[in-house]
């Protein structure tokens, strides 16, 4: 069990995040402003401090320079949206632990407590306190999806896992991973789209200490901790194309060397990686190694988004009810007729990955034991009412609501042509990462 402070000015993500870890065995105390923050610091012995990088008047950097000064042995993990990366990159040279980007997956949270903890890499298999639960669909397609995973799980061919945005590309290579001879070994997982490039070489093959401006210690790679287990890379093609090149030496030789050492140290490890881009268009355009592409593509299963599997739609909901139930500690034990309605008609562009936190984000909110519509959002109500009736959606005469309306139409269009890659999105409306999701945000636009 670990101690952790968690300072973010929204309560409700604490909320959340302070119920999600309790459920995996951590005491968690909430901080919601930089001054509680320090008094909390000051006043107790934490072993994680997980720190919003900005704050109210304060930004996270002077939050982990707090934790340091009380304690060198406190892990701080910076929590970070994507336009304040720069800074997280500075914050780890100036002794943060990682960061994770917003917005938040708590599993990533986990994932990153559980490396940080002393004998962390040991949790980085496919482990959570319920244990890793891939949930199978009983549609042709998810049938046909679990027969390859039985095929390839037990070669060790790389695979490419191809889909939209939160379809469950990492379940899918989770899943691969356990019914693997390498089960036993770790499972890690790194996201490319999240890695700078600056870092990118010592998150693969990790640094020796004073190697660089801001090694402050030995680190070890994610190759070496995934030795004799599986390395899944998620989001591959954002990887930048010199990196891709080290990447492709080191699946080939099996060998890595550490940033500022001569010495190779021999891996074994299966690669999957994950993407929701067309890799072979991205090889003919010159923007992905063709062969890097050649050798990742051994094997490849390509996964439906959630609106073209229907048949499987309860099945999921189902079960991301019952595992709010029990990360929330509430007892919500179906849905009203009017949610399956809705479940239905709404196109869910999140795909798995909306589902999922729409469900614990109502279970959170509902007071009574069937899930209703009342604790819905009011993005999706509105989105299926426009969708219902956008002639009247046309009528009005108000100049903001069409402005809104121009917008949430020119995005939502935009991010159904690159697949809902955020970051190609953001490109093509000639805005950065940070600005998209604010106004996804504000337009109710899933994320």
């Amino acid at each position: 069990m670990a101690r952790i402070l968690v300072v973010d000015d929204d309560s409700t993500f604490c909320l959340m995040l302070k119920t999600f870890l309790g459920k995996h065995g951590h005491k968690v105390i909430e901080a919601f402003s930089f001054n509680e923050a320090v008094r909390q610091v000051k006043g107790n012995n934490f072993d994680v401090v997980l720190a919003d990088y900005r704050l109210p008047e304060h930004t996270g950097m002077e939050v982990l320079a707090e934790a340091k000064r009380k304690s060198q042995d406190t892990v701080v993990i910076m929590m970070t949206g994507y336009a304040d990366i720069r800074m997280a990159v500075k914050a780890i040279k100036q002794g943060a632990y990682d960061y994770v980007t917003k917005p938040i997956n708590p599993d990533e949270i986990l994932a990153a407590i559980n490396n940080a903890l002393p004998d962390g890499a040991s949790d980085k298999e496919s482990k959570s306190a319920d244990g890793f639960n891939f949930i199978k669909g009983d549609s042709n397609y998810s049938r046909e999806i679990n027969k390859y995973i039985s095929i390839v799980a037990p070669t060790n061919l790389s695979v490419i896992v191809q889909g939209e945005s939160g379809t469950g590309k990492e379940y899918i290579a989770r899943q691969i991973h356990k019914e693997s001879r390498r089960n036993e070994k770790p499972f890690v997982a790194i996201d490319c789209g999240a890695l700078p490039r600056e870092l990118a070489a010592s998150e693969f093959f990790g640094h020796l200490k004073g190697s660089f401006t801001g090694a402050i210690a030995d680190k070890i790679g994610q190759f070496e901790v995934a030795n004799g287990g599986t390395l899944f890379l998620d989001e591959i093609g954002n990887l930048p194309y010199d990196v891709q090149v080290n990447l492709l030496r080191a699946i080939q030789e099996r060998k890595v060397k550490r940033i500022g050492s001569s010495k190779e140290i021999p891996v074994d490890v299966r690669i999957i990686v994950a993407t929701n881009d067309n890799l072979l268009q991205m090889v003919n355009e010159g923007n992905f190694r063709e062969d890097l592409y050649h050798r990742l593509n051994e094997f490849s299963i390509r996964v439906a988004p959630l609106r073209d599997r229907q048949d499987d739609l309860l099945i999921f909901a189902k079960n991301f009810l019952v595992q709010a139930n029990k990360e929330l500690g509430k007892t919500v034990n179906g849905f009203d007729t009017d949610v399956i309605d809705i479940f239905f008609k709404y196109p869910w562009p999140g795909n798995l990955r909306e589902l999922k936190n729409v469900i614990r984000r109502a279970v959170l909110l509902e007071p009574t034991n069937l899930l209703t519509i009342n604790s819905f959002p009011d993005d999706i109500i509105s989105n299926l009412h426009e969708t219902e009736a956008p002639s009247e959606a046309s009528k009005s005469n108000n100049l903001k609501d069409i402005k809104e309306k121009a917008e949430y139409d020119l995005i939502i269009s935009t991010l159904e042509k690159v697949r809902y890659n955020k970051s190609k999105a953001a490109k093509l409306l000639n805005i950065d990462r940070k600005t998209l999701y604010n106004k996804m945000k504000q337009l109710g636009i899933p994320y």
